[in-house]
């Protein structure tokens, strides 16, 4: 048998969801999940169909077969082998809660991906990745040799094959063009929660300021800065008896929390870009925990 993933997006109109399930259950397919949502602001549709095929048909056969049927519809469509992990490039400066995080959801089979290797702008985690037997590659960044260092970037993405890059804390801006070549396959984590706190030590600045509420949003990278479409955010409450390392120890833990689970709903085509916004269908329950869907 194949389980699969279909997703579908196209203008809002009638008889989508019959098209849709009629075409599945035609090809002996038995759908064991379904999500949609009619966006009536933007007049567009989103679906998520998970299946099973029980005559075995293959997603490349799936997908020719459907394509007449996605065609008056206007759909973009894609079928995708759920066993088959995404391959992810993890990226990391000097903070690394949010690499150890993903490393161990990953370890402990919560995170089913392919992690095809590291780049660091630093060698502080070079012994950590290397002995999770993944490719480690440090790639020095400054004002003068950017064009260069994003070039060497762009070729372990090509020569690894990475479908997802992820920002676990990396601390350098991306050019316009790389965010624009990956265009909905980068996320990064930021501290959203404080946006009135830039630069250096946001938590520190955040306790001196008496914030309540603490958090973190994660988001795919565009050519605006922290602005992209947002895919999971958290908060955490904090009090006046808290120190400030107390907030970036809760800080960072919310950090990790947000990026795992956007990782989570990306890999498992839970997310679907609508304008600078997105719609991302919940996780079926105990998926995270298993990294099953």
């Amino acid at each position: 048998m194949t389980t699969c993933v279909l997703t579908v997006s196209c203008p809002s109109t009638r008889g989508i969801v019959a098209a849709v399930s009629g075409y599945l259950a035609g090809r002996g397919c038995n759908i064991t999940d379904s999500a949609q949502f009619d966006d009536l602001g933007t007049g567009r549709f989103f679906m998520r169909v998970s299946f099973v095929s029980e005559e075995g048909a293959d997603r490349d056969a799936l997908a020719a077969g459907f394509a007449p049927v996605a065609e008056p519809f206007g759909m973009d469509f894609e079928f995708h082998d759920q066993s088959r992990r995404m391959k992810v490039l993890l990226m990391v400066s000097r903070f690394g809660h949010c690499l150890h995080d993903l490393l161990y959801r990953w370890q402990i089979g919560a995170l089913p991906v392919e992690i095809v290797g590291v780049v660091s702008n630093h060698f502080d985690f070079q012994k950590l990745v290397v002995n999770h037997d993944i490719p480690f590659h440090h790639i020095a960044v400054t004002r003068a040799n950017k064009p260069d260092a994003e070039a060497r970037l762009m070729e372990v993405v090509e020569t690894s094959g990475a479908e997802l890059i992820v920002l676990a804390r990396y601390m350098q801006v991306l050019s316009d063009a790389v965010c624009r070549k990956m265009s909905g396959r980068i996320i990064n984590i930021h501290h959203s929660f404080l946006p009135s706190f830039k630069g250096a030590n946001p938590y520190k600045q955040a306790y001196g300021r008496g914030v309540k509420l603490i958090g973190a949003t994660a988001h795919y990278v565009t050519q605006d800065l922290d602005e992209g479409p947002i895919i999971e955010q958290d908060i955490a409450r904090v009090t006046h008896a808290q120190s400030a390392a107390d907030y970036v120890a809760i800080g960072r833990d919310v950090e990790s929390q947000v990026l795992a689970r956007a990782v989570h709903a990306h890999i498992h085509h839970r997310v679907f870009l609508n304008g600078q916004s997105t719609v991302v269908f919940p996780a079926s329950p105990g998926s995270f925990a298993t990294g099953r869907e």
